[in-house]
């Protein structure tokens, strides 16, 4: 690995490094089913930041799941926590008994009561700006670090692209740090990013092919099929009922949500169901559907969600070698640029 180019990468993501408390400004995307104590550990001893995916956890389970985890590692991780969980307080409470150093709040504009709660117990609180305007309010809000994830990404998405909310929100957003995400599968780009101002990183589906990752073999070998135009964004065919964009990869059970839109939308338009009920329909058509793909391999029927960058997984192999070569990668480019 380049001496000078390291030193420029380690330059240009310290503010990141300092913040996480990582060796790298790598942090690992929270991914349910996929981002537990054997992926999160790996990745924080690999020299990068793990984050726990709490996703649906009760309390007591998030509690076994940070323990456990600190029992495989010594270093710095985070927990994710979706602010629209039923018992987010709790959660929250957990947290804060178990002295974890970083919150990442996801899944929607966080309240006050819960910046203010985060921040009660000393933790550092990350959260995830779509926009400009947004990304300003939550730093006024108490945020510590913003993340932007563009459309590129896998799971629930939004609908503008990581290259356009960088532009957009790096130049003015300065008080705290940022950290990109989304479609992100080299070092090159984590490189580029920082010199736009970022201060590191979030990779997800890039870990799902870690040797460390529980993920099922068959779930595995989808990534490692799959090109990037296979991972595509679900579509909503009625704006009367809405469906929110999730980048998963094509397969029978992308087909058949399709359908059932269709079927629903042509039942509603013949009196046979009401909005509501077709809506709860839809709804429901995903339930469980990515527990089956991860954890029971059913990459069929099941969500096997999955970013654009997947056409860059090539191989299961150890989480530290996927972080080494992203860092050798961003510090060859970074000498290559003199």
């Amino acid at each position: 690995m380049s001496e000078v180019g390291l030193a420029r990468l380690e330059k240009l993501w310290q503010r990141g490094t300092e913040f996480l408390g990582s060796e790298y400004a790598i942090l690992g995307g929270a991914m349910t089913w996929v981002s537990d104590r054997n992926l999160v550990s790996a990745i924080s001893n690999g020299g990068g930041f793990g984050v726990i995916a709490c996703g649906g956890m009760g309390p007591d389970l998030l509690a076994q799941e940070i323990a456990a985890t600190r029992e495989l590692t010594d270093k710095p991780f985070g927990v994710n926590l979706i602010t629209l969980h039923p018992e987010l307080d709790a959660l929250i409470d957990v947290c804060a008994d178990q002295n974890v150093s970083h919150v990442v709040l996801a899944g929607g504009l966080p309240s006050g009561a819960a910046i203010a709660k985060i921040k009660a117990f000393g933790a550092k609180l990350m959260c995830f700006a779509p926009t400009a305007v947004l990304a300003k309010k939550l730093v006024r809000s108490g945020a510590d670090a913003i993340i932007i994830e563009g459309a590129e990404a896998g799971g629930h998405i939004g609908p503008v692209s990581t290259s356009v909310l960088a532009q957009e929100i790096l130049p003015v957003i300065d008080q705290v740090p940022v950290f990109v995400a989304g479609g992100i599968g080299r070092g090159e780009a984590i490189a580029t990013y920082l010199e736009m101002g970022a201060s590191g990183a979030q990779l997800g589906t890039r870990f799902v092919v870690a040797e460390e990752c529980v993920a099922h073999e068959n779930f595995k070998k989808a990534f490692v099929r799959a090109n990037a135009r296979d991972a595509i964004a679900s579509v909503q065919i009625d704006d009367r009922f809405p469906v929110i964009p999730v980048r998963a990869l094509k397969n029978q059970g992308t087909q058949d949500f399709m359908r059932t839109q269709q079927e629903v939308v042509t039942k509603f338009h013949n009196g046979e169901v009401g909005q509501e009920e077709g809506q709860m329909m839809i709804e429901h058509f995903w339930g469980g559907a990515l527990r089956r793909a991860v954890v029971d391999g059913d990459v069929e029927t099941g969500s096997v969600m999955a970013g654009q960058s997947v056409g860059m997984v090539k191989k299961v192999e150890p989480t530290a070698d996927i972080i080494q070569e992203l860092v050798e990668q961003a510090s060859s480019h970074l000498e290559a640029r003199g």
